[in-house]
């Protein structure tokens, strides 16, 4: 009776211990395995190539399998560059445990009649922190050229700290044989306004269609009737403006937009006979050139689309980019008031009103101002020479050099091609932080304007801004330039447009939606003004945080003991992001902020430190 009990007794410690033996090896597997994965991406980080990697992956692992018997596994390594969208690196190991009691442990552990091991797999996925996308948003407004507390121009302080930070990344992403493109970088200059560049004219994005409730903000497009030219005026169907009769050209009967002004817009360049005083006579043959070209500046877009993303559409015609074009305020070039040139001491006044009244009265002004039939009248001969963008001109607070997109700079052309757009910018001009954040924010992105960007949703991608100003945010008054203002522009042109002019109709202008009670909506001062941007600021702030995107801030040279730079140290600090690796230094139990509050003789090592947050985002999770 005994011997008979035992049997089935003896059946059970045989299944226990095959069971107990195959739990630990499939355990000592799973961590080796994870073991292996960390431990690999440390080497793909570091530099090692393909094959390297792969054979670190196996003797890693194998070492690591303790009571197992690396030939009783298989191990599959692929790379991240094998894997869809990148950044991923998978290892697989194939194990298989011959159990110590046949056949009845076999089938006993999930096998079939026959077999004489049991296989079970295992997988191990480790993220690479790989690739980052970076924006460099950097202040270049004309007080960037004052001496530092280090004896030298803050600008080229800059420029050099810049570069060194470019150059740091670059240094590490050029190890990165896996991933494609592991390190971009974006360059954003602002001043006032910011720059896409040029060539972008005619791009979808750039509201083709004149349909932005902005686009016509300025001009009144009904002054240019058939009775007063039948063969060049406007006709509005719906909220669109079209271009109707020959001397449009090509740009007959489609759409009226700021390209169609700069466009068409001409000067006297030549003539076939003058008179004794060098002007053309009546009975010339006159050849026309261009006026002016589009610099590449745009204005804001109505809120909430100045502080967000969102790619444009014509189903909303608010998030239409619109390019600037600052209207030229009354007075004249060269018709004439009662034997001189009536000027009306306005701040942009750069081409002819073709009216030689004189009256101040603030309806007739703004009329003359908004009156689009005066830019298609062609500029006598050596007549209207513009001034340049910081003085006057359509393209006036439009003084940045453009935009640089994202760029991979693990390669020597990449990487000359941000240094040498850093090398070019020019510091002029006022100071807009928030816009030139917002643009920053977009070349990050998958979609357009700037669609360089990885997709959102990637794992393993990092978005990064960067913002440096030295100074609070600048919109200046008329009065600010000793300039008369009898139209009631209220500020001088820039990227809010003018700030006396209500949005779409409203008694609001653009400058103040969605700013609170300490911005007064009928006050017109630069102190509202900068509280107003400085709204619109925090609110970018919340929105590109809130869309995972890293925000590093630096005050170059602000002073704490000045209302206004103090108000902007505070709102830069609020701004950053919290550092996912350092505590801060007077509370450890907080995450350091990444806010830099940098002079001309620590900003060097400021973007040192800022290198090294950003190649601690590259480590492996």
């Amino acid at each position: 009776m005994t011997a008979i009990t035992m049997i089935p007794l003896m059946g059970g410690v045989a299944i226990a211990v095959d069971y107990t033996e195959l739990v630990r090896e499939r355990q000592e597997t799973l961590n080796a395995l994870d073991a292996a994965g960390i431990a690999t991406a440390q080497q793909i980080v570091a530099g090692a190539s393909d094959t390297d990697a792969k054979a670190y992956a196996k003797t890693f692992f194998e070492a690591n399998l303790r009571h197992v018997l690396p030939a009783n596994t298989t191990l599959t390594v692929t790379l991240p560059n094998n894997n869809a969208g990148g950044g991923t690196l998978v290892l697989e190991a194939n194990l298989k445990y011959q159990p110590y009691f046949l056949p009845a442990a076999v089938a006993l552990l999930g096998g079939t009649p026959g077999q004489t091991n049991l296989a079970f797999s295992a997988k191990s996925e480790i993220r690479l922190k790989n690739t980052l996308e970076v924006s460099l948003v950097l202040d270049n407004s004309g007080s960037m050229n004052d001496i530092s507390v280090s004896n030298k121009v803050r600008f080229d302080l800059l420029k050099s700290a810049a570069k060194q930070l470019v150059d740091q990344l670059s240094g590490q992403a050029q190890m990165m044989k896996q991933v494609s493109k592991p390190v971009q970088f974006s360059l954003v200059p602002f001043a006032a306004s910011v720059n896409v560049g040029p060539a972008n004219q005619g791009a979808a994005w750039l509201d083709p269609s004149g349909i932005s409730p902005i686009q016509h903000e300025n001009f009144n497009w009904g002054t240019m009737t058939q009775a007063l030219n039948a063969n060049r005026w406007a006709e509005q169907v719906g909220n669109v403006w079209y271009a109707r009769g020959s001397l449009w050209g090509a740009q007959q009967n489609l759409p009226l937009t700021r390209f169609s002004v700069f466009d068409q817009m001409t000067r006297v360049t030549a003539c076939s006979s003058k008179d004794w005083s060098g002007n053309c006579t009546s009975n010339a043959t006159f050849t026309y050139g261009k006026v002016a070209s589009w610099g590449g500046c745009v204005e804001a877009r109505p809120y909430p689309y100045n502080v967000s993303d969102a790619p444009a559409s014509s189903a909303t015609p608010a998030t239409m980019f619109v390019p600037m074009f600052a209207p030229d305020e009354p007075g004249n070039q060269w018709t004439l008031s009662s034997g001189s040139v009536k000027t009306f001491g306005m701040l942009n006044s750069w081409w002819d009103d073709n009216d030689a009244t004189t009256s101040t009265n603030q309806a007739l002004q703004l009329a003359r101002q908004k009156n689009m039939a005066k830019y298609f009248v062609p500029a006598p001969l050596n007549k209207a020479a513009l001034p340049a963008p910081i003085d006057g001109g359509p393209n006036y607070s439009c003084t940045t050099t453009a935009i640089t997109p994202l760029t991979d700079v693990s390669n020597a052309t990449g990487l000359t091609a941000i240094k040498t757009a850093i090398d070019g910018m020019v510091a002029v001009g006022a100071t807009n932080v928030p816009e030139g954040m917002a643009w920053g924010w977009r070349t990050l992105s998958s979609t357009a304007p700037f669609t360089g960007g990885r997709s959102e949703t990637e794992k393993g991608n990092d978005k990064v801004l960067i913002v440096l100003t030295d100074g609070a945010n600048t919109y200046y008054t008329p009065s600010w330039f000793r300039a008369n203002d009898y139209p009631l522009n209220r500020s001088s042109y820039s990227a809010y447009g003018y700030t006396g002019v209500g949005y779409n109709g409203t008694g609001t202008t653009r400058l103040y939606m969605n700013t609170d009670s300490n911005v007064s909506k009928t006050t017109y001062t630069e102190a509202n003004y900068t509280t107003a941007m400085s709204q619109q600021f925090a609110t970018l702030c919340d929105n590109a945080k809130a869309a995972n995107i890293i925000v590093m801030t630096i005050a170059l040279d602000l002073d704490s003991k000045n209302t206004a730079e103090a108000a902007q140290m505070a709102a830069l600090k609020t701004c950053s992001s919290d550092s996912r690796f350092r505590k801060d230094p007077t509370d450890p139990t907080k995450p350091a902020k990444l806010f830099w509050n940098s002079t001309g003789a620590t900003l060097s090592d400021d973007f040192k430190a800022i290198g090294n947050e950003l190649s601690n985002l590259r480590i492996v999770s």
